[in-house]
């Protein structure tokens, strides 16, 4: 049947009922709604509806009256929101100059005391940026991991890291109490959690001295809804002449993973045995630009793959961690044509990957070029750039996030702060 008023809009630009800013323009068809149905709908079957929206629409749909702007703060709705609501796997990006680790330095906006961090979100079901600013976090502390809707941050300042654990969407801000007991410099970071618990690993980049670091030991928290918690107990030694490359750790199964260097190799830490252990990289010698990405629960390993002096063409390749944790098994192959466009642009510079659920991101270094892998649908496509920075020499460098209006277990890190 056609919608006698059918009509189109388009929606863009800034959302007052968030600090969301959005470079989506979108089409909607509008049609007419009989009132009086609608507006006898139970309030319980609302709010089920509600629940089910993407969240660029949910922080939309405040803006229609006192009651759905205050569903934000109530708890039965929230509740309903963690039941019902679908799983959207996100990406969010922050801007850097170097390279030295992924604990970021904040350039967005300058050092001092009233700063704030931007940071950038990527919806790749909808091939859509937004802004989204961290006016709580304070200066002195960059992103270093992300589990669960909630981003961790960690102090720039050399010595006992000190941890901040941020939900971007709420702006909420809970301290990972309390420091950690050995001085590092710019150290690995792996966050994990679940509904019920949380569990932190920090390891490498032992100060040894004011001026020198080593790569010796790591440190683990955690804290459950049972009322265990172990604070900072320091774990097993790393492997001898680990080389912590990219300062990256995904975790996957239980496990903590992290790529090694000279040659390449994959550092995986277990947690519940609280072993650190080796596993072999596939085709080590002819890897270049390997990165660890964890997508439907499986560990991938992403690089290129470079034997000049063999009859292989050059390809970028995605490895499987396969159950028994030493094997791996080639899944997925970028096409020929594309990998000689995507190497042309790349030029040598390198390239990064991070992952979640079903998609792959892979971002070419020193550009603003970026492909979107969806493992699913087979398909590979480029990533609209950014809108919101300008290439002056910035890189994009980013995590998994998925979005979420509540997350209940940092009530656990409120009660660790209560005296006993």
């Amino acid at each position: 049947m056609t919608s006698p008023f059918a009509y189109t809009f388009t929606l863009s630009g800034y959302n007052s009922c968030s600090n969301l800013t959005t470079a989506t323009t979108s089409t909607f068809n509008t049609t007419w709604l009989n009132s009086r149905i609608w507006s006898k709908l139970p309030q319980r079957l609302i709010d089920r509806i509600i629940a089910f929206l993407p969240l660029p629409a949910f922080f939309r749909a405040r803006c229609v009256c006192k009651r759905w702007y205050g569903l934000l703060f109530n708890n039965n709705f929230l509740e309903l929101y963690l039941q019902v609501s679908p799983q959207r796997h996100w990406f969010i990006f922050f801007k850097n100059k170097t390279r030295k680790s992924y604990i970021y330095k904040n350039n967005n906006g300058g050092s001092g005391a009233g700063s704030s961090c931007d940071g950038y979100l990527f919806d790749p079901y909808e091939m859509s940026w937004y802004r989204i600013s961290f006016a709580l976090v304070p200066s002195g502390f960059s992103p270093a991991s992300s589990s669960a809707g909630l981003l961790c941050w960690v102090s720039d300042e050399a010595g006992p890291k000190t941890m901040l654990l941020c939900n971007p969407i709420l702006g909420s801000l809970t301290q990972l109490l309390p420091p950690t007991l050995r001085p590092r410099l710019f150290p690995s970071i792996g966050l994990t959690i679940t509904p019920t618990c949380i569990d932190v690993t920090v390891a490498g980049d032992d100060m040894i001295s004011p001026y020198a670091v080593k790569n010796l030991t790591s440190e683990t928290f955690h804290i459950d809804g049972g009322g265990f918690y172990s604070i900072w107990g320091t774990t097993c030694s790393l492997p001898r002449l680990c080389s912590l490359e990219s300062g990256r750790m995904v975790h996957a199964e239980g496990k903590f993973y992290c790529m090694n260097c000279s040659p390449f190799s994959v550092l995986a830490y277990d947690i519940s045995l609280n072993t650190w252990f080796k596993i072999q990289a596939p085709m080590r010698r002819f890897l270049r630009s390997p990165s660890l990405v964890e997508c439907e629960g499986k560990l991938l390993l992403v690089a290129a793959v470079e034997k000049s002096k063999l009859n292989v063409p050059k390809s970028l390749r995605v490895w499987s961690l396969q159950g028994c944790g030493t094997m791996w098994v080639e899944s997925e192959r970028m096409p020929q044509q594309l990998y000689v466009q995507f190497s042309e642009l790349e030029a040598g510079n390198g390239f990064e990957c991070v992952g979640n659920g079903e998609f792959i991101v892979i971002m070419i270094r020193g550009t603003d070029k970026a492909l979107l892998f969806d493992i699913s649908k087979k398909r590979w496509q480029w990533i609209p750039s950014c809108p919101y920075i300008a290439t002056d020499g910035f890189e994009l460098h980013g995590f998994a996030y998925e979005p979420r209006l509540a997350t209940p277990v940092t009530g656990l890190l409120d009660q660790l702060a209560l005296p006993f």
